[in-house]
């Protein structure tokens, strides 16, 4: 483990990169994007501080609502841990795997390294300019196409979170599971390219040679838990709205996929059968109608389904001409949640299926 890391002089090209991310961070506290749950927040910070240790002090870590699989980290210690990435991890040890890469990424000070190699003063200026806007995923696109890390620093920082996991008691064979799962994702969309489907791809290598790479760094450094059931008890009481952004990226194949190996993993969780049931009526071709109906059932049948999957039945059941299972979908949502923003369009269509 490295020295903690100095602030440089303000009057050197590293010194201006830190106080451009410190004008950024600055924003970034007082964006909309920003999760301001504290209990979450200091539990991301936690596992944080875990694999950091020495450096924890110099590591800010902001939860940021964006349905997208990504986790960044600037030189000055500010982190962004986008909650699409906390959707798709099956456990703590899976965040930390993440984590672990991303400070690996800041003790080697790689995007110091990445800056100082641009030769053009035109792209420098887009660099500074851009790097680090929390939310701007197009923006982050642009700074991933020209500054990339290079495959050497990519192991370097899978090497170093590794061994940070490690450290602090983590499985490192679930390093490897991560990009196996996300993998999964990106092929079920059509036409998938591995380096287009998310900004992250474009500053890391394909998930499928990460899988392998992570896999050989698990056998050097075997054991170690889970937190699984830890995991799930924090972050229960978002799911459901990560879940409800997901279903509204619009990105309906990769959700399926997403969604369908989530039931795999914990077929009890009601909220993952109403989300894929949510996507198949959104998608609405072939067969989803079926699917959906049987996803909304299944949650019905599991126990605790959210409010919202009465409504995906009851408009099942109204686009198949089915008024009276309508109309009984269609009350039980509104008792379930009569402060629904919604409720007026569904009392609209209550009138609209008659008594």
């Amino acid at each position: 483990m490295p020295a903690r890391l100095t602030r440089p002089e303000l009057s050197t090209d590293e010194g201006g990169l830190w106080s451009l991310m410190d004008r950024q961070e600055t924003q970034l506290r007082r964006s909309p994007f920003a999760v301001r749950d504290p209990q979450l927040n200091e539990y991301v910070q936690g596992i944080t501080c875990r694999l950091a240790r020495e450096h924890c002090a110099d590591i800010r870590v902001y939860v940021v609502h964006t349905p997208l699989f990504n986790a960044n980290m600037a030189p000055n210690g500010m982190m962004q841990v986008w909650t699409g990435l906390m959707l798709r991890v099956e456990n703590e040890a899976q965040l930390a795997a993440v984590l672990g890469h991303e400070i690996g990424h800041y003790l080697a000070r790689h995007s110091v390294e990445r800056m100082r190699d641009v030769k053009s003063r035109a792209a420098f200026g887009q660099f500074m300019g851009l790097f680090g806007v929390a939310g701007a995923v197009g923006q982050l696109a642009v700074i991933a196409s020209l500054f990339a890390y290079s495959r050497d620093q990519e192991r370097e920082a899978d090497a170093i979170g590794a061994t940070l996991m490690q450290q602090a008691g983590y499985d490192t064979a679930e390093a490897s599971k991560v990009w196996g799962n996300l993998l999964l994702e990106i092929q079920a969309r059509p036409g998938y390219d591995e380096g287009r489907s998310s900004p992250m791809f474009a500053t890391h290598p394909s998930p499928t040679e990460r899988q392998e790479t992570l896999k050989l760094l698990a056998e050097l450094n075997p054991g170690g838990r889970t937190d699984e059931q830890t995991w799930q008890a924090k972050t229960a009481p978002f799911m459901l709205n990560w879940l409800k952004d997901e279903t509204k990226r619009g990105q309906h194949e990769e959700s399926v996929a997403l969604l369908t190996r989530m039931i795999g993993h914990a077929p009890e969780r009601a909220e993952f059968r109403f989300a894929r049931g949510e996507v198949y009526r959104l998608r609405g071709s072939g067969s989803d109608a079926d699917a959906a109906l049987a996803d909304y059932q299944s949650a019905v049948k599991a126990g605790n389904a959210p409010a919202e999957t009465y409504r995906g039945l009851g408009i099942v059941y109204r686009q198949r001409s089915d008024a009276a299972a309508a109309r009984e979908n269609f009350q039980r949502y509104l008792e379930a949640a009569p402060q629904a923003p919604d409720s007026a369009m569904i009392k609209s269509y209550l009138e609209e299926l008659g008594p």
